[in-house]
């Protein structure tokens, strides 16, 4: 895989949930589900991410979670690894060890907690980078860590020669536009807001690391190429058809309502580590009605949109 490479992978990429069973991490079901995303058409596979739960994770757990994730894809999609913290060092320590274990990819978060200044998150994100030898998507989500990315601050790690991309949840659609006008296509612009995803790729963005991806792969990979081929009507089609459960899977703290989601699907428990815990009754029952809409719960089946038909691109 070739360093700063804008062509890293494009569309949908599952955040992936870490499954548990009696608090250890469920092996036989991580394996399954990644290898039913690749089957469904996702574009990579990200592990260790928010929705993994990495915070509560040990060292030796996200290793074997990227090598499981490995095997399942079989070279068909990239792993992406998640090595984020808001001490460098124990970054770098996540990074090499995500490397060791054969991840194609990082992805490193801002440091949260810590708030450090823009010239801090340069040499924290430069750090990382010299000390391993795989691409990096960078991870700005100022709604958890509490800082952000300044443009000026993607502009200048945009030329280090493997930060390869930009995971933009900061829900700013002025963004995309301006690293596009600034550096051209040498970032891929990713979203990480399902809400906003179809708007972020129409104005510059190549794909979405997702949480909604998880539980409905095949119809967000069909939005995803709506978009690329310019099958606008379409692609809002299928965007409204997933607005409710979009909405209801970020109800509450990520990875709650989507952990909640998969176990109503049969995909994998509902088990989450604490601090977090089971969803709140009111939540339970908008992922159950968003679910049954789309006809993954009762007696109702998936609704029969054009989507289903069309050949998109040919």
């Amino acid at each position: 895989m070739k360093s700063n490479d804008p062509d890293l992978f494009t569309g949908y990429a599952s955040a992936l949930p870490t499954p548990f069973s009696a608090q250890a991490i469920d092996e036989d079901a991580f394996a399954s589900f990644c290898e039913w995303q690749v089957e469904q058409g996702i574009s990579a596979l990200v592990v260790n991410g928010t929705t993994g739960e990495a915070p509560t994770l040990s060292l030796a757990e996200q290793v074997r979670l990227v090598r499981i994730a490995v095997e399942a894809a079989r070279g068909h999609v990239p792993v992406v690894a998640g090595a984020g913290s808001n001490a460098t060092a124990h970054a770098i320590e996540l990074a090499r060890a995500a490397e060791s274990a054969g991840a194609d990819a990082l992805l490193v978060v801002t440091p949260y907690y810590n708030k450090p200044s823009q010239e801090g998150l340069y040499r924290h994100f430069r750090a990382v980078h010299d000390a391993c030898g795989l691409p990096i998507v960078l991870y700005d989500v100022p709604s958890r860590t509490g800082c952000s990315l300044a443009l000026d601050t993607v502009y200048r790690l945009a030329d280090l020669p493997r930060i390869a991309g930009l995971k933009d949840a900061s829900g700013d659609l002025s963004r995309p536009g301006a690293i596009r006008r600034v550096i051209g296509e040498r970032l891929l612009l990713l979203s990480g807001d399902d809400a906003t995803a179809l708007d972020f790729m129409g104005l510059g963005g190549k794909g979405c690391i997702s949480v909604l991806s998880n539980v409905v792969p095949k119809l967000c990979n069909r939005l995803y190429l709506a978009s690329a081929c310019g099958e606008q009507a379409e692609a809002r089609l299928i965007e409204r058809q997933l607005k409710p459960l979009a909405a209801a899977l970020f109800l509450e703290g990520n990875p709650v309502p989507v952990k909640w989601a998969l176990g109503l699907t049969g995909r994998m428990k509902p088990e989450l580590r604490l601090p977090l815990c089971e969803p709140a009754e009111t939540t339970r029952t908008a992922v159950r009605k968003a679910l049954t809409q789309l006809g993954l719960l009762g007696p109702n089946l998936l609704v029969r949109s054009a989507a289903h038909a069309l050949s998109f691109c040919g």
